[in-house]
């Protein structure tokens, strides 16, 4: 990890907090650094900048709109590092699960139960409950149909503070075209190839993964497609492709590469009788490929 891009991305939260304390008072119970300036494998030329908030009980109804309003000044700071903040916040009841509110999707549960770094406050962390992995999967497939296919419900769950926004027909495409997800640049082409490869890995063994560790244990599989796009991908999150090398790639790997991650979930999710998902799923591949 390059410690100077490490530092300016800690820089970014660092202020944002700031920001966070002078809006919300003594309400603010703790702050978090989450995701990979928490679990290593920050890349200033990919990586959001995660923060998670614990907030005291109970939560207000103007809670969101104060979050949000904070995350917007933030993400103006000037850089793009600042443009890329994601906030997730919720109080130890909601992070218990006795009431609902905030936003902290499950796998973001669980990577502050299990690595989030304490940048101020009181770190409680070892009262919240981690989430199962049933949870994960489904909270998994909702995001990547938001986010991935186009064909999920936006929620308060998934609604975007930070830099991923819903997804739309464009993304088929981008998935479809090389040529089209490249010139969405650097960033969005590592995201579209890492994140099924990462929900493969967590609903696998029930662990958040860095893109790392989930393109590494996806890569000793030995029987699943697009390896050498995975592995290329891991290295882009550094330095940004050959686009005539990267284009051969996508073209060649990235339709078995979600193929391959939509048929494991249509499995999964069918076992656990989650018809709805299920048929969204099916839907989505038959876009992909038809």
């Amino acid at each position: 990890m390059n410690r100077d891009q490490v530092e300016s991305g800690r820089a970014v939260l660092a202020e944002a907090v700031a920001m966070y304390r002078t809006a919300l008072g003594d309400r603010l119970v703790a702050a978090y650094a989450l995701g990979s300036l928490a679990h290593g494998g920050f890349s200033a030329l990919v990586s959001d900048v995660d923060l998670g908030l614990l907030l005291s009980d109970p939560l207000r109804s103007s809670d969101p709109e104060t979050v949000l309003m904070v995350a917007e000044a933030a993400k103006a700071g000037g850089s793009e590092l600042h443009e890329r903040l994601s906030v997730f916040w919720g109080s130890p009841l909601t992070l218990r699960g006795d009431q609902p509110g905030g936003r902290f999707p499950p796998l973001d549960v669980l990577d502050l139960i299990q690595n989030g770094l304490l940048l101020m406050g009181e770190d409680a962390r070892l009262d919240f409950p981690e989430p199962s992995r049933v949870d994960l999967l489904v909270a998994g497939a909702e995001f990547a149909l938001t986010f991935l296919a186009g064909v999920g419900q936006d929620s308060e769950q998934t609604s975007d503070v930070g830099s991923m926004r819903p997804a739309d027909s464009d993304t088929v495409e981008q998935l479809r075209r090389p040529e089209v997800l490249l010139a969405q640049g650097t960033r969005r082409v590592t995201k579209l190839v890492l994140f099924p490869v990462r929900f493969l890995f967590t609903a696998k063994t029930g662990l958040v993964g860095t893109n790392e560790a989930a393109a590494e244990h996806y890569l000793a599989d030995g029987q699943v497609p697009s390896t050498d796009l995975v592995a290329a991908a891991v290295t882009w999150r550094s330095a940004a492709p050959d686009d005539a090398e990267a284009e051969a790639l996508l073209r060649g790997g990235m339709i078995p590469l979600y193929v391959h991650y939509i048929d494991d979930h249509i499995a999964r999710l069918n076992d656990l009788g989650r018809s709805g998902l299920v048929g969204a799923f099916a839907e989505w591949r038959r876009r992909i490929v038809a």
